[in-house]
């Protein structure tokens, strides 16, 4: 247990009481996991707010393909702003629950960032392994080494590209029975998702695609290769717009961890000028106040 001497220094213009922890740790350890959870909730908040709005930088829903660069460059930047309140008021509440040190006025100011940033750290982290098991949640993009067939299911395509999927095998025969698509929808998404690549889609694969199509709705040939070729050209566009804003997104979260920490250190800079009294916690001096006459 680190020793806790009580002292008293002269900040500002008043008397205030200080400590001074020795030991292994002058980490406030406490106040710190206080600040952490003040502001993951305030963040928690800002999120759901900005979801409840629509500004959500990207989205799975096939209008979002529709959105406007504007449009995911102000949700980027709502998830900037959020990140500077929630990282500075966790790192403010922290400075302000922290004991004060006796210590001179910039070693006390660059204690107070540093506690700050690990505030800072601590909410990154809990974010990234929150993000870490929502993805292992999600099944494998990836038919598994061995596997002859592929997976049933192709999560990308579902996502991204559900919409091109349902055009190619719309079927227009009533008295036709339903019957399990989930294959054949995965094995076409697998092709569709090579049209963003480099090379494009392989010759073998739109022939192959185009025979799938014709077999499985009953298409003419010539029928089928106008719809493959049409949804090719869609799918590309959408898998190209769903690029562009995962590309936005990741800047825009590092951009907002990285703003963020310095939001944390001046709001902690500043949350413990205030606990030792240097800077009043409310400034009154342009407040006039006004007396009725008797």
């Amino acid at each position: 247990m680190p020793a806790v001497v009580e002292t008293t220094e002269i900040t500002g213009r008043s008397a205030v009481g200080a400590t001074e922890l020795t030991g292994r740790s002058a980490i406030a350890w406490s106040a710190v996991f206080a600040g952490a959870v003040a502001g993951a909730g305030l963040a928690a908040v800002l999120d759901a707010f900005g979801a409840a709005i629509g500004l959500a930088v990207s989205s799975t829903a096939p209008t979002w393909r529709d959105a406007s660069f504007a449009l995911a460059f102000l949700s980027g930047l709502y998830l900037v702003l959020a990140a500077l309140v929630s990282y500075g008021v966790g790192a403010y509440v922290a400075a302000r629950l922290r004991p004060a040190a006796v210590v001179p006025a910039g070693e006390r100011e660059i204690k107070d960032g540093y506690h700050g940033l690990i505030v800072w750290g601590l909410m990154t982290v809990a974010t990234v392994i929150l993000l870490a098991f929502a993805a292992t949640a999600l099944p494998r993009l990836a038919a598994p080494s061995g596997a002859g067939n592929g997976p049933a299911t192709s999560v990308a395509g579902e996502n991204i590209i559900a919409l091109d999927l349902d055009r190619l095998f719309r079927d227009q025969r009533p008295t036709r029975a339903p019957v399990d698509m989930s294959y054949v929808r995965a094995e076409a998404a697998r092709i569709l998702l090579t049209t963003s690549s480099h090379r494009g889609m392989l010759a073998e694969d739109r022939t192959y695609l185009v025979r799938l199509v014709e077999r499985t709705t009953g298409l003419p040939a010539a029928e089928a290769e106008t719809r493959v070729n049409q949804v090719a050209a869609s799918a590309k566009q959408n898998i190209d717009r769903a690029r562009n804003s995962g590309t936005i997104l990741a800047f825009m979260i590092a951009a907002a961890a990285l703003l963020g920490a310095v939001a944390a250190w001046f709001a902690s800079v500043a949350g413990g000028r205030e606990r030792d009294g240097i800077e009043p916690v409310w400034d009154t001096s342009s407040v006039t106040r006004i007396v009725p006459r008797m």
